[in-house]
Order: C-alpha cells, then sequence, then structure tokens
C-alpha cells in the first residue's frame, strides 16, 4: 500500500516543518532520547509550541480544566459551544529517555491535516479539534493517561492531585509552579457533547506492519494492562561487617520477583516488566533497607493479567518470607481491555479504501484513545515502525510513512467533516 509521490509531497511540505520546530525540546544530549516530562519546562515549551500552532491557524485555543489542550476549527457562521466534533491529536510528554515520535507525531500530523484540507479548500460542516491530552506516560507521577483519566472521570482528582513525583512534589505542586489551579481537576461533563469521534494517529509499537509491508494500519483492541507497587522492607547493615546469615537484604527478594515475573509471563503467553526501581539508601558498601519497584503488566484479556500478577505477588511474597522481608503490594492503575468500536473503525477505511486493504492489528500499548473509549466514538490509526522499538531513542518511523500517516488522517477528515 502507497500513496502517490505527489500526495506525499504535499504531505511532506506542511508535515517536515512542523516536525522539526520540536525535534530538539526536552531531547537529552548524553542519551539521544526525549525527557519531557509533565508540567516541566520541556512540557511547558511545547504547549507554547502548541499555541503557536493553533494561533497560526486561526484556531480557538483552549485549556481545558485537567490541562489538557484543544485547538477548534469552526465551521464558518458556527454559533456556540462545540457539539459533535471531529477530534483528532495524541500527546507531548515523553517516558525517561523516550523517543521523537511516541505522542507528538500525532499531533503534528493533525496540523499538517488540517493544512492539507485548507489547501485544498475543504469548509467543514462540523467543529475539528486537534487535541493533546496531559501526562500520557504517566513518567513523572506515576499515573498513566491522567489528563484523559480526570476527564472523563475515572480518575479522581483528589487522588490525582496528592500523586508525588520522585523528588516528592505533588502534582498539586506542579500545577500551581506551572500557573495552573488545582482545585479545576475534575470530569468534563460536556466531553460526550463536543466529540462526535475521537481518532488517534499514533506511531506503531510493535513491528507487525514491516512485516506485511504496510505503512498504516487501523486498530482492534488494546490489550488490558497496569501498574503495581512493589514494596520491599528488609534492614541496612553494614555490606562488610554483617554475615550473610544475619542480613534481611530487599534486594535478593526483588531480585527473585523479576525472574518470576519473566517466567510467568512466559507462560501466559503475557508480559510483565520491572523497569522503574528505587533503592534505600543506595549507598555502594550498604545493605538496602527498602527496594521500591513498579511492575508493569499486560495481556490478551483481563482474567490472565489477574492470574499473572497474582502468582507474580505470591511468589515476591514467599520470596521476602525466606529473608525475612516485609513486603507490600499496590494497584497503582489498571486498565481494562478496550474493544475499539467497529463504526468508527469501519469508516476509517471506508475513507481509506483508495489505498487496498488496510491491516487491522491489536495493540499491547495504552493510548488516551482507550480512556476515551467509554465515553465517546473512537478510533486509531498506526503508522509503520520499522523496527518496532519503542519507549527508546532508537524508536523511527520513515519520512514517507509519516507522511502517509498525515495524509490518510487528512482524507479521514475530510470525509467526515465535509
Amino acid at each position: 500500500m502507497t500513496l502517490p509521490d505527489s500526495e506525499s509531497a504535499k504531505a511532506g511540505a506542511v508535515f517536515d516543518p512542523l516536525w522539526a520546530e520540536i525535534l530538539e525540546v526536552g531531547r537529552d544530549g548524553g542519551s539521544g532520547g526525549y525527557r519531557r516530562y509533565a508540567w516541566s519546562d520541556a512540557d511547558l515549551t511545547l504547549r507554547e509550541w502548541f499555541r503557536g500552532c493553533a494561533a497560526a491557524r486561526s484556531m480557538e485555543l483552549e485549556q481545558d480544566r485537567n490541562g489538557n489542550l484543544w485547538a477548534w476549527w469552526f465551521p464558518r457562521d458556527w454559533l456556540g459551544d462545540p457539539k459533535g466534533a471531529f477530534v483528532t491529536g495524541s500527546h507531548l510528554d515523553s517516558v525517561p529517555d523516550g523517543g521523537a515520535f511516541d505522542g507528538p507525531l500525532g499531533i503534528v500530523s493533525a496540523f499538517a491535516a488540517v493544512d492539507l484540507l485548507r489547501a485544498r479548500g475543504v469548509e467543514p460542516t462540523i467543529p475539528i479539534a486537534v487535541v493533546a491530552f496531559s501526562d500520557e506516560e504517566g513518567a513523572r507521577f506515576g499515573v498513566a493517561c491522567i489528563g484523559s483519566q480526570l476527564s472523563t472521570g475515572v480518575l479522581a482528582p483528589e487522588r490525582a492531585l496528592g500523586l508525588r513525583d520522585i523528588d516528592g512534589i505533588t502534582l498539586a505542586e506542579a500545577l500551581i509552579r506551572a500557573g495552573r489551579r488545582p482545585e479545576d481537576l475534575g470530569a468534563d461533563t460536556t466531553l460526550t457533547e463536543r466529540v462526535g469521534v475521537f481518532v488517534e494517529l499514533h506511531i506503531e509499537q510493535g513491528r507487525a506492519l514491516d512485516l506485511v509491508d504496510s505503512p498504516l494500519a487501523l486498530a482492534s483492541s488494546i490489550w488490558p494492562h497496569g501498574r503495581w507497587e512493589f514494596d520491599f522492607t528488609g534492614e541496612a547493615n553494614h555490606a562488610g561487617a554483617t554475615r550473610l546469615v544475619d542480613r534481611h537484604d530487599p534486594m535478593l527478594a526483588f531480585a527473585s520477583t523479576v525472574h518470576t515475573a519473566r517466567t510467568e509471563a512466559a507462560a501466559l503467553s503475557a508480559v510483565a516488566t520491572f523497569g522503574k526501581v528505587l533503592v534505600s539508601p543506595n549507598g555502594t558498601n550498604a545493605i538496602p533497607s527498602r527496594v521500591r519497584a513498579w511492575l508493569d503488566a499486560r495481556a490478551a484479556d483481563q482474567p490472565t493479567l489477574e492470574v499473572l500478577v497474582a502468582h507474580i505477588s505470591a511468589a515476591a511474597r514467599g520470596h521476602a518470607a525466606v529473608d525475612g522481608i516485609d513486603l507490600n503490594v499496590v494497584a497503582e492503575s489498571i486498565t481494562p481491555i478496550v474493544d475499539f468500536p467497529a463504526e468508527p473503525r469501519n469508516r476509517l477505511a471506508a475513507a481509506l479504501s483508495h489505498l487496498g486493504e488496510i491491516p487491522v492489528i491489536p495493540t499491547a500499548a495504552g493510548h488516551d484513545a482507550g480512556i476515551l473509549s467509554d465515553s465517546v466514538p473512537t478510533a486509531m490509526l498506526f503508522v509503520r515502525n520499522p523496527t518496532g522499538v519503542s519507549h527508546s531513542p532508537a524508536e523511527h518511523a520513515d519520512p514517507v510513512d509519516c507522511h502517509a500517516g498525515a495524509t490518510a488522517l487528512a482524507e479521514v477528515m475530510a470525509a467526515w467533516v465535509a
């Protein structure tokens, strides 16, 4: 499936300058990856860039009660509040040392699609919005999709405001530092009226499309997934003077649990990862007193996910008991399976039928579209990731595929609003 060279050239002409404007924001000089954490300086810079994109297109800028940014393109003579809008976009924040494409690709493509429609002289009959949801990755405060979870009422504002980053700063404090009012957080009761459909374009996270030689795919579902904090508490002591038999080292129980997680996940055709660890006192010559570690677990269905986490937790308690370690396990966030509705996906496929048959694939990665799916019609459009690497500086999408994604999004947008 390929686009005509002329269409790719048009998409590139509007996409590439936008992409260049943000390429260096939040990039770490050592790793080459991005550290665009929610409400950090890099995030605030990208928010200003978003405002500039809206202003350059005479789109009405809105920052909602949860810090999500909306750029509105209203039809001529539109009166009153937006209703039944075509909404597209993604997020601007990143994981630690993340890649360039995860999140921003969807927002750059959305503004590029608006430019392509305007160049064609398309006049929308319903409102169009480009949205940037806040803190999708959860890299700073530990809970993913905070902006969309707050807006849909899935996450209570009281819990959100009390979340702390690694430096002990609460979300409430971070919002105040960014000039926001923490007391504004809460469910958006107008969401279902304002949004007629949400279409999120995102880089593929995995390598299905490269194997079938397709630049694009539609999403069928999102695996259920979640994050659990494992808190192993032992006893600090001297690394040299303390006999092995006298030690209560929480690192041993943690290390055994990491191995168990891999084994249990493999047995259930699931995935489980301990990717974040805090060790106290974190001294080379000191036996740790505490190890806090976060489990990311995902499976094809909810029962399998529950069994996986139960097995890992039970094994962790067994490992802890052997060395006299206390263990506390807390679920930070759990997202159930998302089956994207057929109707929006079929409309996307119809709008892109001139490209031939587009693959329909599931994803094990979480997205704002998945959070919104219980409230409004949603769909996802994936752009090929030739290596399958994501959440890493090595994440990559070829320019021709990015242009194909922006063009496809413009085709979908035109078919929906014209």
